[in-house]
């Protein structure tokens, strides 16, 4: 795609605008949902209450999976909060997408690689943080010789494989999705009411599979999180 992005440089450093604003508008968003679904919490669950509650459970779950112990615990928060900001920012340029004069201001910021890397090097960095925590940082460095010397280059090289793979996934499906959308609303402006009427379908039946695609990429973005997480911590095991 052929997009243009407002662009500033404050000493030498180049920022996009449109990330920095997807990104803020997706955390907006999360604040705002959780905030509605959280207020006024009874004894007896309202239906509000009820879907915060599932979603806590449905987090929750993922880190279980990936760590039944106790160490679990201390990454329940992390894993809903990173659920929730990587559903609505898949999400969010399906609902919404500005543009001015051909600029892009707002999109979906998980269609950005550079926002899906930054959500990966958080996660490696939490997962290397526990990890020389519980280990001790000699030891920690002796675990990319183990089980036999030789094994220090693979061990590296894993390191950038899973970086990679935990935020190019995320990004080539949710980029993906927003391509087809946009071929699909430029096909439907190209011969008038015609070609309106028999993409207007088509756009539906894609928006409707793309939020669920969107989830599934949600849920496999945590749970490779979480699985990233426990293999650092259960090191010390």
């Amino acid at each position: 795609m052929d997009d243009k992005y407002p662009i500033i440089s404050i000493l030498g450093i180049r920022f996009n605008l449109a990330n920095c604003l997807s990104v803020l508008v997706s955390a907006i968003l999360v604040f705002a949902l959780v905030f509605f679904l959280s207020r006024k919490i009874m004894l007896k669950p309202t239906k509000r209450q009820n879907i915060l509650e599932w979603i806590i459970d449905f987090t929750n779950g993922i880190v279980k999976s990936a760590m039944p112990g106790e160490e679990g615990k201390q990454f329940y928060l992390f894993a809903f909060v990173m659920f929730m900001f990587v559903f609505i920012s898949n999400q969010l340029g399906l609902m919404l997408q500005v543009k001015v004069q051909g600029v892009s201001w707002l999109k979906s910021p998980t269609a950005n690689p550079i926002i899906t890397m930054s959500l990966a090097m958080i996660v490696l960095v939490i997962a290397h943080y526990f990890s020389v925590e519980r280990l001790g940082f000699g030891n920690y460095m002796k675990s990319y010789i183990k089980p036999v010397g030789f094994f220090l280059p693979i061990n590296i090289i894993e390191q950038f494989t899973n970086f990679l793979t935990l935020s190019l996934r995320l990004y080539g499906n949710i980029f993906a999705g927003e391509v087809l959308l946009s071929l699909l609303v430029k096909m439907a402006f190209s011969h008038g009411p015609a070609t309106m009427l028999v993409t207007a379908p088509i756009q539906m039946v894609w928006q409707g599979f793309s939020v669920f695609i969107g989830a599934i990429q949600a849920y496999v973005f945590v749970t490779l999180s979480m699985v990233y997480i426990s293999e650092k911590v259960e090191m010390a095991d």
